[in-house]
């Protein structure tokens, strides 16, 4: 008797176990996958831009800030200023992130890419392929030595430069503040 009667709580065990499956699986919380469709996808192509593509984008007529970030792989306080962009970026979904990466359009696929998986890098990311850079070094801004990193924030009202790397959160934030 038993036995028969484990025999037939055995399939309605089944059913409860995987409704309760199916319902553990279910993604209840929509920011989570809205904050999981902006962030880079590392298949995607990384647009190369010559100056005069590029130059548009460091301008605007609209009401958002941007911050654009000129950086390379190899460059050290680059790297390191990284993972501050990303965290301002987390606090600041309003203000638009790009980083112009100065690698070599070769390198895309085999280094930029996976170093973007690596260190975690979700931020628009560009490259700015350009030979003549004493040109568009001296558009961008005549005081900028050509030295990375390399920071513009801005609106359609006020640009800032920054020609160092940030330390920290809290140093772009301060920065951020002087816009407006």
């Amino acid at each position: 008797m038993n036995i028969l009667k484990t025999k037939t709580l055995n399939p309605l065990v089944y059913v409860v176990l995987t409704f309760i499956f199916f319902i553990s699986c279910k993604d209840s919380t929509p920011e989570v996958a809205e904050k999981k469709s902006t962030k880079l996808n590392i298949t995607q192509e990384i647009p190369v831009y010559d100056f005069s593509e590029f130059e548009p984008l460091l301008y605007t007529d609209s009401n958002t800030t941007y911050l654009i970030n000129f950086w390379a792989m190899w460059c050290a306080p680059c790297v390191k200023e990284l993972p501050y962009i990303e965290a301002f970026a987390a606090k600041h979904p309003d203000v638009e992130i790009i980083l112009v990466s100065l690698d070599f359009p070769k390198d895309i696929e085999t280094k930029l890419k996976p170093f973007l998986k690596k260190k975690n890098i979700t931020q628009k990311v560009v490259l700015l392929d350009d030979q003549d850079s004493n040109t568009w070094i001296d558009k961008i801004d005549p005081n900028w030595s050509g030295a990375i990193p390399f920071t513009i924030i801005f609106n359609k009202d006020e640009r800032l430069f920054f020609e160092r790397s940030f330390e920290n959160l809290e140093d772009i934030e301060n920065q951020f503040k002087k816009l407006n």
